[in-house]
């Protein structure tokens, strides 16, 4: 039996995976889909009570757990804390930790939902990709970092970007991998016109590719061009694959493609092993405190999470496109959160958009 450990963590965290967490017991209960799950405090709601982000308890369920279903990270509230209690990012220690390298984002442009993007229908339409991201290495990462005050009184902040030829080929091999299930295509991301980290990362994708992958069809953009074709032909892209710093940004460009940022779901997966990989969900969209506590959260990117968990932890891919056409169902019904709303459009609230979900599951379970 799998172990899913959930960490609601900051902001919005607790309202959209409560909504989740209706979803989970869902499947649970209805399809048969047999989990262990584990609720814990992380981030604020752990230091109130605790005195602690994450206990040390926590973190021991967090080796122990096969998934983690995740909120968020992020509050005003952190600085209030004393820095030796905050210095160390928990959740980039999860992903260090956990060895989560393999990072993925798939955008997918929901026809319902075209009037929700600043992007034009027919720019939009056949859009479907995924950004596959470097997530233990690189900038977020590196040493020497830090600020540092300079004897003319001036400040100076470093931070490195590091990879080696082993980091960088491993994440070219899941993207080659991800792309033969898919339309057979990848994109690699890179800034190798300027920066040294870009050239090592061509050399050693092309020499991947050129290895093992000839059968994949390999094409490069640097960055700041990735940024520019994402909105001006998004359905072109099939796999992209790019580093940490990269692939957070060009991931969050690519949301307008899916409508709002609160569509948007993620899996952090460790390399695939006979004893099963160690995996994290979350939603793309971050712990958003200004509407934290409205009830307005959209929770679907956390829900679509949730169903990247049914295909790559439980190995259940028809349960996992089960759960997105239910969602796919309740926005082309024109049940939206504020996020998604046409312009003058009726919106509805965070657990609104849990209770149409699981009516809309309970239709296709029926169906």
């Amino acid at each position: 039996m799998k172990k899913v450990l959930v960490l609601a963590g900051d902001g919005i965290g607790p309202e959209i995976l409560a909504q989740t967490m209706r979803v989970v017991q869902w499947f649970v209960e209805q399809r048969g889909v047999k989990m262990e799950v584990r609720e814990e405090l992380f981030g604020i709601s752990a230091w109130k009570k605790y005195q602690n982000l994450m206990r040390d308890e926590t973190w021991q369920h967090v080796l122990a757990s096969d998934a983690i279903l995740f909120g968020a990270t992020g509050s005003p509230e952190y600085e209030k804390i004393p820095y030796e209690a905050r210095r160390q990012d928990q959740l980039l220690r999860m992903r260090k930790e956990l060895d989560l390298f393999i990072n993925l984002r798939p955008v997918k442009a929901i026809k319902a939902l075209q009037d929700s993007s600043t992007l034009r229908p027919e720019v939009l339409e056949g859009t479907d990709m995924v950004l596959v991201r470097e997530l233990s290495a690189g900038l977020y990462f590196g040493t020497p970092r830090g600020i540092e005050t300079l004897p003319d009184g001036h400040r100076r902040v470093v931070n490195t970007m590091v990879y080696t030829d082993t980091e960088i080929e491993r994440i070219a091999r899941a993207a080659f991998e991800l792309a033969r299930t898919r339309r057979n295509k990848v994109c690699s991301v890179d800034k190798g016109n300027v920066l040294e980290n870009g050239q090592l990362w061509r050399d050693t994708v092309v020499a991947l590719h050129q290895k093992e992958y000839r059968d994949v069809e390999l094409t490069h953009l640097y960055v700041d061009n990735a940024a520019m074709q994402i909105v001006r032909n998004p359905r072109q892209f099939d796999v992209m694959v790019t580093e940490n710093l990269f692939g957070d940004i060009l991931s969050d460009c690519a949301a307008m493609c899916a409508g709002s940022i609160g569509m948007m779901p993620s899996a952090s997966l460790s390399a695939p092993a006979a004893s099963g990989r160690k995996a994290l969900y979350e939603p793309i969209h971050g712990s958003a405190p200004d509407i934290a506590g409205q009830g307005i959260a959209n929770p679907l990117g956390s829900i679509l999470s949730f169903a990247m968990c049914l295909a790559h932890t439980f190995n259940q891919p028809q349960e996992a496109k089960l759960l997105e056409q239910a969602v796919e169902n309740v926005v082309a019904a024109g049940i939206r959160t504020r996020d998604i709303a046409a312009p003058g459009g009726k919106s509805v609230g965070t657990v609104e958009m849990g209770d149409a979900v699981v009516r809309e599951l309970d239709r296709l379970h029926r169906a």
